[in-house]
């Protein structure tokens, strides 16, 4: 069923600039537009965020939605909440909205003139990698008075190329959308854990639940109207993209653990019960993507002290996740639709009850 969205209304500048961070981040695959954080996560390069404006031309029924979620609510809500404030005492800092350690998950950074400035909460560029260098290609469709509607095929495949060859990511791989995810809701900071007392990550977190709820934004099928759920297919896919992605940011999670307490021991247990989500899908579907992931995941240890190991297998995942993304017929995974979680499971829908 489609769910209805209501009216378009014309958004000023000031509300448009909160549409551009959904989680800066890449994964060890690297692209262009990110830049690596201590532990390995690649995040959008401040310098070259647009900011939502760039966005809200063509995109003014997405950032409605948006608008609806916590990703657009932390800007005004987050740095005003006293659990946030007792997390920044504890780790020494004066601001929420400056300094890195919150702001990389939080909030999207735009660098002018040198200059640093929160310009969102979670929005756009933060899911789909800062702007500047594929914008131009991305909302071009073959020519000056070219409309989306009279682009041929050709053109769209040859766009969507360039664009994430110039940095975009284009959730046409999913595995470039849910690595975005993954690297904030594991939490990937070991001070911000131990000593702020920051939660290590989303506990139950899964990528069809939560990419179908109250984030879903899919109104390309319908002109701008209605909000398209995922096909069965896609949901298949995504499923099992989800839990490659999760169980690779978990490992390098655990690998950047330098002691036993709270971070490192919930990454550890995160991944080793991701092993298991893998290996049952692995038995149950043939894939050669599936079967290189499960091996390299059951074949390093989840330990202090064995980070290069650790970042080795996750490196491998994440290939094969983006691989699998790139090539896995939905149609052929049936046998998986057992592990999908259901309709009322999603959080748009928890949210009602």
């Amino acid at each position: 069923m489609k769910r209805k969205i209501k009216p378009f209304r014309v958004i000023g500048a000031a509300a448009a600039f909160a549409l551009l961070a959904l989680v800066c981040v890449l994964s060890a695959l690297g692209a262009e537009g990110t830049v690596a954080d201590e532990n390995g996560f690649a995040r959008c390069d401040p310098t070259k965020v647009m900011g939502a404006e760039a966005c809200a031309k063509c995109h003014e029924a997405e950032i409605n939605v948006w608008h609806t979620t916590p990703h657009f609510g932390t800007f005004d809500t987050l740095h005003r909440k006293p659990e946030a404030k007792q997390i920044a005492e504890k780790l020494g800092l004066r601001s929420v909205k400056r300094n890195e350690t919150c702001t990389k998950c939080h909030y999207t950074p735009q660098e002018v003139d040198g200059r640093q400035r929160i310009v969102a909460g979670v929005s756009c560029e933060s899911c789909h990698g800062a702007a500047r260098d594929w914008i131009d290609v991305h909302s071009d469709y073959g020519g000056e008075n070219v409309t989306k509607e009279m682009e041929t095929p050709a053109h769209r495949e040859q766009r969507i190329k360039a664009a994430v060859a110039a940095g975009m990511n284009n959730p046409a791989n999913l595995y470039s959308i849910a690595r975005q995810c993954l690297a904030c809701h594991t939490a990937p900071d070991e001070q911000l854990v131990n000593v702020g007392g920051h939660a290590a990550g989303t506990e139950d977190f899964e990528l069809v639940a939560w990419s179908q709820g109250m984030i879903l934004h899919n109104l390309l099928e319908s002109g701008g109207t209605m909000i398209a759920p995922s096909p069965i297919e896609r949901l298949r896919v995504m499923y099992v993209v989800g839990v490659m992605a999760d169980l690779e940011a978990s490992m390098r999670a655990t690998a950047a653990a330098t002691q036993k307490a709270t971070y490192g021991v919930t990454a550890a247990r995160r991944a080793a019960g991701l092993k298991k989500r893998l290996y049952a899908i692995s038995e149950i579907v043939d894939n050669p993507q599936i079967a290189a992931a499960t091996k390299a995941a059951l074949a390093v240890e989840l330990k202090l002290n064995n980070s290069e190991a650790l970042r080795s297998a996750a490196d491998e995942i994440a290939r094969q996740a983006y691989e699998f993304a790139a090539t896995a017929d939905g149609a052929q995974l049936a046998a998986i639709d057992q592990l999908l979680p259901k309709p009322e499971a999603y959080k748009w829908e928890a949210a009602k009850r």
